[in-house]
């Protein structure tokens, strides 16, 4: 059977040549594994360190050296075996092969399935992970003098081992979770890479029977996987790949309909990568450039749309794994830039808006959908703002796994760019992983239309407060690349106390702008963004509060998120409006029934005129129906219909507007 690297020494050349940076590194890496020391810091390291761990002597395979066990399971999953391979490929040196048979037989030796002590490495999920690792590393040094016949034995027969424990695990949970592809994926894996009888082919029919029934279940059809995490979407997308390079190579068939979802994964990445190619902090998820995933997805599909947000060559780890003829085909592929700005992934309840497809575009992310399990956050309604190359509004990222306040201090509802009532959470999380309490996403909608996009989402997780039930519901106009509305409203019988939390970048300085108190200015080398929050509710107050942004897994850094609180009995609202380079003058501005001469009730509609020395805007927002008989608003001299209504008052418009909700 064909496994991935299919010329090493013409690889080891061209990936030398074109990726000295990314050579290096490996080099570097694979000689801390040589002297046994080891740090997890590549690309794809699920959770990063940031301090080498060294062993004299014997290694200890199961050693934990602080409270997170993470540590354990990221040691035996044995990534770093990866850059022994690649430096051996290319150096031509032989001490690491020689440090790879000797780590394989002392990790054989001395990590035992069937001792209690060694569980820690023998989860399923750490299983299908080594055999990726494992089965890919060999695959550079098999033709060493290092690999003897006894090597060789120890580790094929590891590798059936390996394989017969994924055989062994299956059930609803693995159905349901990554933990199923990744382990499955392994299994796949196994079977192409162990030498070929009876039951690797056994191997091969059921973990293709166990992926597809996993694809069926986890994925939506919109081609998000269900858990609500960026990173273990692509983690994921990246097992698919990998089944689907083998099976071409090897002319394996494939389920029905199994190409098409792995490129519809491989779409939605394209959408939730920023301009500057990294993934959204969402749920448990850092900050990763996702480019070399959505390059594969472009290369294996042939598929332009998916090259306009890839890398313009291939990367030094797609190369490996494509091998040495794909670069020629790859650049010769044509990008086809998409011309649309708004896409719904609808059933996973994801919104994005794109100025265009430039690394300077503007960029953002709303959320109103599941939960998505243990690796999703509270974070219904939470939206992403990037522009000019920057985060200015952003998701702080996960930081730990350990049950302890750190772990809550990311994954609450205060950690995200959304709305709390009377200081709760709308999600209730009894550790890690489990929720006493979810929050289920309702009302959403979006439209683009007239050069505006607009967004919509609420969810139930207030619905049953003790002080009386509250539904909060959001709602964001996009008016231009640089000038959003965000109406925030809470319909309420009886009195609450709200406050709608921001978290800005580090990058800039966030202080207040102008006299109203509620104005705030962010200002960074890219970006000076200018923020204003009116309600006629109550009186608004904007405090800041430090807190934390954790770009990668166990990493932190100093930030500074704007907290504006408010109090209302009954219906409540906040209107927030961004706009970037340049100030608006923002006001709130009654609303009257043209049929009645009356003005309307702020808790059936409100409105509000932006103006810049470059544009300027009325936006007309109903929060309940208002036309009753036959009746139209009235707001600052325009007159329409409809639930959310813009009129662009440069071009003169004053009647009827554009409606983007009706």
């Amino acid at each position: 059977m064909k496994f991935f690297i299919d010329d090493m020494k013409r690889i080891a050349e061209y990936a030398a040549a074109n990726y000295p940076a990314a050579a290096a590194k490996v080099v570097k890496t694979a000689d801390q594994v040589v002297e046994q020391k080891f740090i997890f810091n590549l690309r794809w390291d699920m959770e990063r360190t940031s301090k080498i761990v060294a062993f004299d002597g014997e290694i200890d395979w199961l050693h934990q050296p602080a409270d997170d066990a993470e540590w354990v399971y990221a040691f035996n999953r044995m990534h770093f075996w990866i850059c022994l391979g690649q430096a051996y490929a290319l150096t031509g040196k032989e001490i690491y092969a020689e440090t790879f048979a000797s780590q394989l037989q002392s990790w054989v030796k001395s990590v035992k399935q069937d001792d209690p002590a060694s569980q820690p490495a023998w989860r399923s999920i750490e299983v299908g992970i080594r055999m990726e690792y494992w089965c890919k590393a060999f695959d550079y040094f098999k033709d060493s003098p290092s690999i003897t016949d006894d090597v060789r034995t120890v580790f094929y027969e590891s590798v059936a081992e390996h394989a017969r424990f994924i055989m062994g695990v299956w059930n609803t949970y693995n159905l349901m979770s990554n933990w199923g592809v990744l382990a499955n994926h392994g299994l796949y894996i196994a079977s192409i890479a162990h030498p070929q009888n009876e039951e690797t082919l056994k191997w091969r029919e059921e973990s293709l029977r166990r992926l597809a029934l996993e694809m069926e279940m986890q994925i939506y059809e919109d081609g998000t996987q269900w858990e609500q995490s960026p990173m273990y979407h692509n983690e994921v997308t990246h097992c698919y790949l990998d089944i689907l390079i083998l099976a071409r190579r090897n002319g394996i068939a494939l389920p029905e309909g199994f190409e098409k979802r792995i490129q519809d994964m491989c779409r939605v990445n394209l959408w939730w990568t920023k301009p500057d190619g990294h993934q959204i902090a969402m749920g448990d998820s850092d900050v990763i450039d996702t480019r070399d995933i959505t390059s594969k997805g472009a290369y294996l599909f042939q598929d332009g749309v998916l090259k306009s947000g890839a890398y313009e060559h291939l990367d030094f780890e797609t190369v490996w794994e494509l091998g040495y003829d794909a670069p020629a085909p790859y650049d010769a592929l044509n990008t086809e830039a998409l011309d649309t700005r708004v896409q719904a992934l609808k059933d996973s309840g994801n919104y994005f808006y794109r100025s265009d497809w430039s690394p300077e575009a503007s960029f953002l992310h709303f959320h109103c959908g599941t939960l998505g399990a243990g690796h999703g956050h509270s974070d219904q309604t939470h939206f992403d703002l990037f522009s000019r190359g920057e985060d200015i509004l952003l998701d702080p990222g996960r930081y730990t796994y350990v049950d302890k306040p750190e772990r809550y201090e990311f994954k609450d509802s205060t950690a995200h760019n959304c709305c709390l009532v009377d200081g709760k959470n709308f999600y209730d999380c009894t550790d890690s992983w489990e929720c006493s309490k979810l929050s289920k996403a309702v009302n959403r909608s979006w439209n683009e239309r007239g050069g505006y996009a607009f967004f919509e989402g609420g969810h139930l997780g207030y619905y049953d407060l003790p002080e009386g039930g509250v539904f909060a519901n959001r709602k964001i106009i996009v008016l231009t690349p640089d000038l959003y509305v965000i109406a925030d409203e809470f319909y309420a019988g009886t009195a609450h106390s709200y406050e709608s939390r921001l978290h800005f970048n580090n990058s800039g300085e966030l202080t207040p702008s102008g006299t109203g108190g509620n104005d705030l200015l962010y200002s960074s080398p890219k970006n000076k963004v200018y923020l204003s929050q009116l309600s006629r509710t109550g009186s608004p107050r904007t405090r800041l509060e430090p807190y934390r942004i954790s770009r990668r897994y166990n990493e932190t850094e100093d930030a500074l998120a704007s907290v504006c609180s408010f109090e209302g009995e009954g219906f409540a609202s906040l209107f927030t409006v961004i706009s970037l380079e340049k100030k608006a003058e923002v006001k709130m501005v009654p609303v009257r029934s043209n049929f009645k001469d009356i003005q309307f009730e702020d808790s059936l509609i409100e409105a509000l005129t932006i103006r810049r020395d470059d544009c300027s805007y009325t936006v007309a927002v109903a929060h309940q129906e208002f036309a009753s008989p036959t009746d139209t608003f009235h707001a600052d001299g325009c007159d329409g219909f409809g639930q959310v209504v813009v009129f662009d008052r440069v071009k003169g418009e004053t009647q009827i507007g554009t409606v983007l909700q009706w």
